[in-house]
């Protein structure tokens, strides 16, 4: 071949690109109403955004796992997990899938879909899956028992109050080994404590963790004590990566040092993520992202970009 020809073939590389398109605000008006000849890029926030956006998006090979513990109930871990799993289902090119192990009659679903939407659909969870597990042998099958908010898959916890606690250590691994067979990221809502039957299961299984904590006094912590706990305890990779995610959902005192809770909790952990005070979550019912402030979903892409960069092997 020709040494022209060659050369031809191989790109040039000498044309530098141009100030990335800003989407919105001042910049984006600009950019519109001057058909492109007044160009002054994304601002620093919108660079932020999509650095998260590419954070969470990353390709992932193979499956993860990212347990949602607290020591403490009423602070909001369910809701930061449906919040958290509706932002990757809404970023990530997969759909994730969130189980519910807790055995207190968790409320996940309910928490995705709104109490009305679910109480037609009662049936589907769980315990009937791991009734019909032998044959539940394809992805088709395995969704049938799942619900679905938008992307998120959902696998309900048992209702019934003298089943709930019966979800084994082994019981658990089996779903999850199921659910991990079609879906590339999964989250899992466990229980208040961390001495429940399958609770152990869950932290053999999980690459990572998300201990949710609040800013009264208690739930700051038990934080503490948690991390300290799995540290103790043979879990000393899952503390040292954990993510501790703060919680304003009682929208506390001036009286208490919000600045000594985060600087005490961030000093155990990998990362550590305030989710601010929001009137939409107050209700303990449905969590829809359009409706939460966007400091509340700027969190949630925050922690999501957290869980994501830890899946490392």
């Amino acid at each position: 071949m020709p040494a022209e020809a060659e050369h031809a073939e191989e790109p040039a590389g000498f044309v530098r690109p141009g100030p990335a398109h800003p989407p919105k605000g001042l910049r984006g008006l600009l950019y519109r109403i001057t058909g492109g000849a007044v160009n002054l890029g994304p601002s620093e926030r919108e660079r932020r955004e999509e650095l998260l956006e590419r954070q969470i998006a990353r390709r992932l090979e193979g499956s993860w796992n990212t347990a949602f513990l607290s020591l403490k109930g009423g602070i909001g871990k369910t809701s930061t997990t449906v919040g958290v799993g509706l932002t990757l289902a809404e970023l990530r090119p997969e759909p994730p899938c969130a189980i519910d192990a807790n055995p207190d009659a968790g409320d996940l679903v309910e928490r995705a879909l709104g109490e009305g939407a679910y109480e037609s659909e009662r049936s589907r969870s769980i315990t009937s899956l791991l009734r019909d597990f032998d044959s539940v042998t394809t992805r088709a099958r395995l969704v049938s028992y799942l619900h679905q908010a938008g992307s998120l898959h959902l696998l309900a916890g048992e209702q019934d109050p003298e089943l709930s606690d019966s979800l084994t250590a082994e019981d658990y691994r089996r779903v999850h080994a199921l659910v991990a067979t079609h879906f590339g990221v999964t989250l899992t809502d466990c229980g208040t404590g961390v001495s429940r039957p399958a609770m152990r299961g869950i932290l053999q299984e999980a690459d990572n963790i998300v201990v949710v904590a609040g800013y009264a006094v208690s739930g700051a912590k038990r934080a503490r004590d948690t991390l300290r706990w799995l540290s103790a305890h043979g879990y000393d990779r899952l503390a040292k990566g954990a993510i501790v995610v703060v919680t304003d959902k009682d929208d506390v005192s001036a009286r208490v040092d919000k600045g000594a809770i985060e600087s005490t909790l961030s000093g155990l952990c990998r990362a550590l993520i305030t989710v601010p005070h929001d009137r939409s979550m107050a209700d303990g019912d449905l969590v829809s992202l359009p409706a939460l402030r966007p400091e509340t979903r700027q969190a949630y892409r925050e922690i999501a970009a957290a869980i994501v960069s830890g899946y490392q092997r």
